[in-house]
C-alpha cells in the first residue's frame, strides 16, 4: 500500500510539472501562428508568450539599444562626421543582431525549458537587437553633427523609456527601479563612448 501511494504521488507530481511547463511547438511556422493568434486575441501576458516572445525580444532590444551606444557616439565625438557615425552604427547594429540571433537560437532548443522554437526565438532576438541599434543611428543621416547628436539623444531616451515600460508591463518591475536600472546601464556605456571618443 505504501509503495502504491508513493507511486501515485510521483505520478501526480510529474503531471503537475508537465502542466506547468509549456510544450514547445513542433515547427517554426506553427509557433509563428500561435504568436500571431496570441497577439490578435490580446493574450500577450501568458507564461508561454513571455518566454517565447517578450523575454527574447526584450533581451535583443536592450542589447541593441545599449551596446551600440559606445561605438556610435565614440565615432561621432572623435570624427565629428555624421555619416561615419551612421556607418559604424548600422554595422554595429547588424553585427549585434546576427550575433544575438545565433546566441539565442543555439543556447536553448526549447525542449526542456518550453521557450519554443529556437529559430523563431533567435529571429525575434536578432531583429529586436538590430532595431534597438539602428533607431538611434538614423539621426546621423543628418549632415550637421550637432543636430544629429541632439536627435540621437532624444531617440536613445525614447528607447530606454520603452525598455523600462516593457519591463514594467510584462514583468511587474517598479517604474522607478526599472528606469534607474536601464538608464544607469545606458549612462555607463555612454561614458565609455565619451572617454574613447575624446581620447
Amino acid at each position: 500500500m505504501q509503495i502504491e501511494s508513493s507511486a501515485k504521488v510521483v505520478n501526480n507530481t510529474e503531471d503537475v510539472i508537465e502542466e506547468k511547463i509549456p510544450v514547445p511547438s513542433n515547427s517554426a511556422w506553427q509557433e509563428i501562428k500561435e504568436i500571431l493568434h496570441a497577439i490578435s486575441s490580446n493574450d500577450d501576458t501568458s507564461h508561454a508568450f513571455l518566454l517565447r516572445v517578450v523575454q527574447p525580444g526584450l533581451a535583443g532590444l536592450m542589447d541593441g539599444s545599449i551596446s551600440t551606444l559606445a561605438p556610435i557616439f565614440a565615432t561621432a565625438f572623435f570624427t565629428h562626421r555624421s555619416f561615419a557615425a551612421f556607418l559604424v552604427g548600422i554595422a554595429a547594429a547588424m553585427g549585434a543582431g546576427i550575433s544575438m540571433a545565433f546566441s539565442e537560437a543555439l543556447s536553448d532548443d526549447g525542449a526542456l525549458t518550453g521557450r519554443g522554437n529556437p529559430m523563431v526565438r533567435g529571429a525575434i532576438t536578432g531583429l529586436m537587437t538590430f532595431i534597438g541599434g539602428a533607431l538611434h543611428t538614423l539621426p546621423f543621416l543628418i549632415s550637421n553633427i550637432q543636430i544629429a547628436l541632439i536627435m540621437a539623444y532624444v531617440v536613445v531616451a525614447v528607447e530606454l523609456f520603452a525598455i523600462a515600460a516593457i519591463r514594467h508591463r510584462y514583468f511587474g518591475t517598479q517604474w522607478l527601479k526599472s528606469i534607474l536600472q536601464v538608464v544607469g546601464s545606458g549612462v555607463l556605456v555612454f561614458l565609455a563612448a565619451w572617454i574613447f571618443g575624446n581620447a
